[in-house]
């Protein structure tokens, strides 16, 4: 593959850059990422399609983006469940996923939110299964290769490189599914915990195994548990039962020196946004702007607290380029401000068309490269 344009300028390496601009700290020129595509973009963008491009590794290689990596664990479900095919229609199939969980997807491989119908693990007896036989802290399932590791991550690396700290309950809304977390916090409390206590232990003991080990920049995590009016579990649930979690792991990060920790969690934050910050949680990926609000609204309310990678309006990005010259206009002193890395605010979609895209790659590096 060759790439279709020329890494920007650079007097710092990658590593460098990400480390300083996330502190606020002078940087030669804007750290260079994208989160990534929908998976049709591959087939409707023929600079994709004629180039082979089938993945977002393989467009970060062919923009030349800033190289930018995380190290993870087996902290959720192993083995999975076996998935398999229940039923179908001309147009439907319903599958049990890896999760345990019935969901009924389309046929044509269009992206869509699937319609979740059942979890296997609705009651406290059924999870204490699950957790016998698949949530085993011990299983040698989970051992960590650190040579593996080592040898692919030098001590002398020149990009930046994070620890993945999984899911303390966004995984656990992926495995009950939406309505049933709802009624599961009502329901059985305990049982919530008691999977939220769960997903903490695995990742302490990822963590345990690698911090000291490898020299990380940042920490990185997942929860999508915000929609476009706020959290899918009450705030009193989330600070009494989630954010003591975030505190463990956070005691074992600042221990390390690991004071940058993101997570991905879209819509609109803004309700949990307290209990990030208390559970040491202070960045936000990749920060939705239609469901939750411009990047500069929530600096301006936490200046001295909040650091944000994304925040590029993605419908901005489909309403063509003078919509993206004017957006880019208005992110220009956050970028300056520093902790804060600009990039579309969720995975690129189809609507946006080639042309635009291009003109948008263009216009970030003249707007924040190396001058």
């Amino acid at each position: 593959m060759t790439p279709i344009r020329k890494k920007w300028k650079s007097e710092m390496t990658d590593r460098e850059r990400f480390v300083n601009q996330m502190h606020f700290k002078p940087v030669d020129r804007c750290f260079n990422m994208e989160f990534g595509y929908w998976d049709e973009n591959f087939t409707v963008w023929d600079m994709f399609r004629e180039n082979g491009i089938k993945s977002n590794g393989d467009a970060d290689r062919f923009f030349s983006f800033d190289r930018f990596e995380e190290v993870g664990g087996n902290v959720w479900i192993s083995p999975g469940f076996e998935s398999e095919t229940i039923s179908e229609t001309d147009t439907h199939k319903v599958i049990l996923d890896c999760n345990g969980v019935l969901q009924e997807i389309k046929k044509d491989g269009t992206s869509s939110i699937p319609r979740y119908i059942g979890s296997s693990a609705d009651t406290p007896d059924k999870w204490l299964k699950i957790k016998k036989e698949r949530f085993n802290p011990d299983s040698p399932q989970r051992r960590v290769n650190i040579e593996a590791l080592l040898e692919r991550h030098k001590p002398d690396r020149d990009y930046p490189l994070g620890v993945n700290c999984g899911s303390m309950i966004g995984r656990i809304r992926d495995m009950l599914t939406f309505e049933g977390l709802a009624y599961a916090c009502c329901d059985y409390p305990e049982m919530v915990e008691d999977m939220v206590e769960t997903c903490c232990v695995l990742v302490e003991n990822f963590l345990d195994r690698v911090l000291g080990v490898i020299d990380f920049d940042f920490a990185g995590g997942w929860e999508d548990i915000c929609f476009n009016h706020g959290p899918i579990v009450t705030l009193d649930f989330f600070r009494d039962v989630v954010t003591p979690r975030y505190k463990r792991i956070s005691k074992k990060l600042s221990e390390h020196g690991i004071d940058i920790w993101y997570t991905d969690c879209d819509g609109d934050v803004r309700p949990i946004l307290p209990c990030f910050f208390e559970g040491g949680i202070n960045s936000l990926f990749p920060f939705e702007v239609n469901s939750c609000a411009h990047p500069a609204e929530l600096f301006a309310q936490y200046p001295d607290k909040l650091h944000i990678m994304g925040g590029f309006d993605k419908m901005k990005l489909g309403a063509g380029k003078q919509a993206i010259e004017e957006y880019m206009q208005s992110i220009i002193p956050l970028v300056k401000r520093g902790g804060y890395i600009p990039f579309c605010d969720h995975r690129c979609p189809p609507n946006v068309t080639q042309e635009d895209y291009l003109y948008y790659l263009d216009l970030k590096e003249d707007t924040f490269g190396l001058k």
